[in-house]
């Protein structure tokens, strides 16, 4: 059966798309999954924890059509809505099971943290959208957790999209317990497949699934960058990052590395993104003495990230383990980078090695080296050849292997047999009919 072909099978019935906020800047994937998803015929509607808090947003977001519906982000600011909607979900026939695996949860777990979860499924419970069929959720922490209890109550069933963080820093039982109710998972990299793989005895049940880059979205690379070598201080290296200032990022190794580059050579770095180490950035950057070298932009949309992409030189990425044992998994930014015809500068960890082929289609350090990493981005500022072959090699690779499009594929074939009543029984779950739920 083809992907449109269930389309069709599955009528007018839809998905329920449960994510940390929308929209958001620095989780692009997941627009373009949903926009993706509504061509081929998927009918979703957006839950959302929290309320937006980026300034801008990305152009894609316009063309998507589904709905969203904003759950109480705090539960003492909506205490009538809560109620409400407690009092609808009580009358559901899974609220025991969803009642007993909160309280499991919450012997493991007992943090305000929980009980907002449990508080914020019930809403979505009583105020599920007509005509959702399924729930999905992006993320395996906080999304799943709403999610998991949700489909209790509501008897539906539910999947999900793990990334990154949610993997690293949640704690092996509640992987497991998820991973055992959900009807099937999808994540994003080969290490973070082998992890979750080696915690369910249904590891068919879970897919390694690339985010992949929609192409239609990018522009071709340019047809041929200035050949700067450091050399002219009127006209320096152009060095790239994107990416939200956190611990995981690796920003402060890179200004480590920056700082110990022969004072000659001619660079000037540009930084995308914002983040909650920001400020302490700019500050160890003044201390360093290269503030007057660096250029912080900040949150951008799309299309100002593009811009910098075909301006930019050399992209740097020198991500690493966080000490709460959060890593990247494989970061867009470097796929849209190569996709630009942009040589790019990474560490060896997390999936990031499925993408980069050191030495070939990029140049890979070991991650909290910078001294490794001032070794390489002294080399590849001085070298514009070397720059643009690895470039060249990086563009067709990306374009070759991580399209979006099987991945999307993947997935729609996923909503279609599993919707048209193609899956087995849900393993939590009281009972396989859809409950009936509050206006």
């Amino acid at each position: 059966m083809t992907a449109t072909q269930g389309s069709r099978e599955c009528g007018n019935r839809r998905v329920a798309v449960v994510v940390k906020g929308w929209p958001r800047l620095s989780e692009t994937f997941i627009a373009q999954e949903v926009l993706a998803l509504e061509r081929r015929g998927l009918e979703q509607v957006i839950i959302s924890l929290r309320h937006p808090t980026d300034r801008t947003h990305h152009a894609l977001l316009a063309n998507i059509q589904a709905p969203v519906l904003y759950l109480p982000e705090y539960l003492h600011q909506e205490p009538g809505r809560l109620l409400t909607a407690l009092t609808a979900a009580r009358r559901l026939p899974g609220w025991a099971p969803a009642v007993a695996a909160w309280r499991a949860d919450l012997i493991r777990d007992p943090t305000r943290n929980r009980v907002r979860r449990f508080g914020q499924a019930a809403v979505l419970a009583a105020e599920l959208p007509d005509r959702v069929a399924w729930i999905h959720a992006h993320f395996l922490h906080t999304p799943a957790s709403v999610a998991r209890y949700a489909a209790l109550m509501t008897g539906l069933p539910w999947s999900f999209s793990a990334h990154a963080k949610d993997i690293w820093t949640s704690r092996r039982w509640e992987l497991q317990r998820k991973l055992h109710s959900a009807r099937w998972g999808v994540t994003c990299t080969a290490d973070g497949h082998a992890y979750l793989a080696s915690l369910t005895e249904q590891p068919e049940r879970l897919a390694l699934v690339y985010h992949g880059l929609d192409f239609s979205r990018f522009p071709g690379p340019p047809p041929e960058r200035p050949p700067r070598d450091g050399r002219d201080r009127y006209d320096p290296v152009r060095l790239l990052s994107v990416g939200r200032a956190v611990e995981k990022k690796g920003f402060d190794i890179a200004l480590t590395a920056l700082a110990r580059l022969p004072a000659a050579l001619s660079w000037r770095w540009v930084h995308i993104g914002g983040g909650p180490l920001l400020p302490a950035l700019r500050a160890r950057a003044e201390q360093q003495g290269l503030a007057d070298r660096i250029e912080w932009l900040g949150a951008q949309a799309q299309d100002v990230v593009i811009r910098c992409y075909a301006e930019a030189d050399l992209f740097m990425l020198p991500s690493r383990r966080a000490r709460d044992g959060d890593r990247d998994g494989l970061p867009n930014v470097l796929m849209e980078a190569q996709a630009m015809g942009l040589a790019c500068l990474a560490t060896r960890t997390a999936g990031i090695p499925e993408l980069i082929i050191d030495g070939q289609t990029g140049i890979l350090v070991p991650p909290d080296d910078a001294d490794a990493l001032a070794v390489a981005l002294g080399d590849l500022i001085a070298t514009p050849g070397r720059r643009r072959n690895l470039a060249a090699a990086g563009v067709l690779r990306v374009r070759r292997d991580f399209a979006c499009e099987p991945g999307i594929d993947h997935l729609a074939q996923c909503f279609d047999d599993f919707i048209a009543g193609d899956a087995p029984a849900q393993p939590e779950s009281a009972t396989r009919h859809r409950a009936p739920v509050a206006p």
